[in-house]
């Protein structure tokens, strides 16, 4: 008998055959993937996401994981009794917020993540900062002016850090050894202190400092939308100034964007935004010619 060559799924195959060229491009780079947001809630999303880091290492790259975990802190704080309060989208963060932020972050959304990616056929090993002294942190400080014929004024967000330094020879020696590293945005200061650091801005660090190949953004809207609502695909560095004057980027994407703009300004070709509530939206960004979020570029 004669083998059916019918296919039961055309669109598929078309599907495997754009995402080609991109596969190849991508043999052997890094990626990393800022997780966050919604994505991190829902079952199937989380199951979907594990999967499609999953493929990214089988079929050659190597995805390195940062992840957030607000909603998962705040919901501890609240069971505590532990009051939140926020400046400029930080986390104001004392000694006993602290505790949670790294008993949260570290023993239970990381271990969830990594629990999960085994689950499903790969080989995730979870990370802090603090392991291999992979995050060296600072207090940061934050500029804020309450009005505009007013001097600035400086806030002490307690135990928030920034990055001065990443060792990345624990990340390295994972990968290579076939392993998918998954890691907790907490520092160590130079007197050992812990710091809570912002997840984006780990992520761009990491991306520097592994010269990765792309540096992608999953949030819980579809990228950067323009003054009808309708998505902007491609945004060239140059544009970035002009369109937060023009009002086009506001509010918390303005920081993101400019994490993103730091990571191109040091060596990553491309930043990606991108709605990680949409199923698969990390792999129809990565293999597909149309992309589905906010792509930036130097």
């Amino acid at each position: 008998m004669k083998p059916d060559n019918t296919l039961t799924n055309p669109n598929a195959a078309d599907i495997l055959i754009e995402a080609l060229p991109y596969i190849r491009r991508f043999v052997d780079k890094t990626i990393i993937v800022k997780y966050g947001g919604h994505a991190m809630v829902d079952q199937q999303l989380k199951t979907d996401f594990a999967r499609d880091i999953i493929l990214l290492k089988f079929v050659g790259l190597n995805p390195v994981i940062v992840h957030g975990g607000g909603p998962q802190i705040n919901k501890v704080l609240e069971q505590m009794g532990i009051s939140s309060k926020f400046v400029r989208g930080m986390r104001v963060t004392d000694e006993p917020t602290m505790d949670v932020v790294e008993m949260v972050l570290g023993g239970k959304v990381n271990k969830e993540i990594v629990a999960l990616i085994n689950h499903e056929g790969g080989k995730a090993v979870g990370l802090s900062g603090k392991d291999g002294a992979l995050i060296r942190a600072k207090k940061l400080h934050i500029m804020h002016r309450p009005e505009a014929d007013k001097p600035p004024e400086i806030i002490d967000p307690g135990l928030v850090g920034e990055v001065t330094h990443i060792d990345p020879l624990i990340i390295n020696t994972l990968a290579e050894n076939g392993f998918i590293p998954v890691i907790a945005p907490v520092g160590t200061g130079d007197s050992g202190e812990t710091y809570n650091i912002n997840a984006d801005h780990v992520a761009a660090k990491i991306a520097i400092a592994l010269s990765a190949e792309r540096l992608v953004f999953l949030t819980d809207i579809d990228g950067v939308l323009d003054s009808s609502g309708q998505l902007i695909s491609s945004i060239a560095a140059t544009e970035v100034d002009a369109m937060i004057e023009k009002g086009t980027i506001t509010g918390g994407m303005i920081p993101k964007i400019e994490t993103a703009l730091e990571a191109l300004t040091n060596g990553i070709e491309k930043v990606h935004i991108l709605n990680g509530t949409r199923r698969h939206s990390l792999l129809l960004e990565l293999f597909t010619d149309q992309g589905i979020g906010t792509e930036l570029k130097k």
